[in-house]
């Protein structure tokens, strides 16, 4: 008694486990969810972060650069003693006597120094500067298409939960019917009304539809494994959809300009940092003209400054050679320009392509669906009919067990056609979206 008490309580906790793992969802929270921990849509805002921060780390061709440093030595470099008590401004006429000047006794110098660089015209810096603006755009465009497209395969995901669940209700119920069967058969059987083999063949029946739901169940936590991916959840848990696998409305999508859709406009511009960057490398045969600034204090003792001085200058360069470095570089990012131009109209045609076999598919799939929902409906009045006749001997086992089996078959085809004009009408809005 006792271990019979002990059971009752295993089995009373194993369900109630089962039963928290069970969850209902609704298509508006999985949107919501995804949208919100999606590990894909984190990345892509952090590619367009990285990007954005490339745009900034070109502010250098305007802003200065500045920088301050205090350097102390102690030398009996006969070059550097005299320099140092030049700068520290403590130079005597005693200092120039030549034994002084060629065997000087150790000095000690101290040095603040304030650097300013300021570029004036880099016109290299100013192409790559308009490249790394672009790409950011770019790769914000590129963000924003990444939560659209999460957005449909949530969507396709919900659906595939949907479509599991029914097809696990669906064989549920010709489980039942296959075992009323059975017992209607083994009753006749034991009244030698009906042969062995009919017997067998209606146990077969019943065995492949217990294999038939199982695999059904093992898709339902598939399909839940997948949703909990999308929205970057952890756990064991089976996900029921809290809306039925319906029809949805068929929406009149406008036409549109595919130029104007996210991703287009993102290859695009990436076409045009290429661009900008093919100018950046012929900008640089050209000079570059820089200005310079520092402040100098210099002591004998730390953090003194009781000598000071300045310069102020510019520096026109110009690297008129380079072996053929920059004619290879230059070459190179002309290469590249032309391939991304390629890309880009390879891009917009297969898009276009995509988008007319969408609109074909939509069309197809509400053909068909129709027809599938009269062929179901069809062979559910015919196994009913050949059912009420194998009650009083009047059907063969054989044709009952058919006319379940098409039955079952047409209410799965069935709702894989919704399945499948649902996600054809939801390609059809990310595929036009701008």
């Amino acid at each position: 008694m006792k271990r019979l008490f002990v059971l009752i309580i295993f089995f009373y906790a194993q369900g109630q486990l089962f039963a928290q793992d069970r969850v209902k969802i609704s298509l508006e929270d999985v949107l919501m969810r995804v949208q919100e921990s999606n590990a894909s849509i984190k990345v892509s805002e952090q590619e367009a972060k990285m990007a954005k921060y490339d745009y900034r780390f070109s502010n250098s061709v305007f802003l200065p650069q500045i920088s301050v440093s205090h350097t102390g030595m102690a030398t009996t470099n006969p070059l550097m003693a005299f320099g140092s008590k030049l700068n520290q401004e403590i130079l005597t006429q005693a200092d120039f006597n030549p034994d002084l000047l060629n065997d000087p006794d150790q000095i000690e110098n101290y040095a603040t120094k304030v650097s300013v660089e300021q570029p004036l015209i880099n016109l290299d810096g100013f192409y790559q500067r308009k490249a790394a603006k672009t790409t950011m755009k770019a790769k914000e465009l590129q963000a924003m298409r990444t939560r659209d497209y999460l957005d449909f395969e949530a969507q396709k995901a919900y659906g595939q939960l949907q479509l599991a669940h029914q097809a696990v209700a669906v064989l549920q119920k010709a489980y039942e019917a296959a075992d009323a069967n059975l017992n209607m058969a083994q009753n006749s059987y034991n009244q030698g009304l009906l042969q062995k083999a009919d017997l067998l063949e209606v146990k077969v029946r019943v065995t492949e539809v217990s294999d038939q739901l199982k695999t059904t169940k093992s898709n339902v936590q598939n399909a839940s494994d997948y949703l909990a991916f999308l929205m970057n959840e952890q756990g064991n848990v089976v996900y029921e959809p809290s809306e039925e696998l319906i029809p949805d409305n068929l929406v009149e999508t406008a036409e549109v300009s595919l130029e104007n859709r996210s991703d287009v406009k993102a290859m695009d511009l990436v076409s045009e940092a290429y661009k900008a960057n093919m100018r950046a490398d012929n900008m640089t045969f050209l000079p570059r003209l820089n200005a310079f600034a520092s402040y100098e204090m210099y002591d004998d003792q730390i953090f003194q400054a009781d000598a000071k001085g300045y310069i102020i200058g510019a520096s026109l360069s110009w690297d008129v050679f380079k072996g053929s470095q920059r004619f290879a570089k230059a070459g190179k990012s002309k290469t590249s320009y032309e391939k991304a131009k390629q890309e880009y109209e390879q891009y917009v045609s297969k898009s276009t392509m995509e988008l007319q076999r969408t609109k074909r598919m939509v069309e197809d799939v509400e053909s068909r669906l129709q027809t599938s929902k009269l062929a179901m409906e069809q062979y559910e009045e015919s196994l009913r009919i050949r059912t009420n006749r194998f009650k009083e001997g009047l059907e063969k086992t054989t044709d009952l067990l058919m006319a379940e089996a098409t039955y079952a078959e047409k209410q799965l085809a069935y709702y894989q056609t919704i399945f499948e004009y649902n996600q054809a009408q939801s390609l059809l809005t990310f595929l036009t979206k701008e």
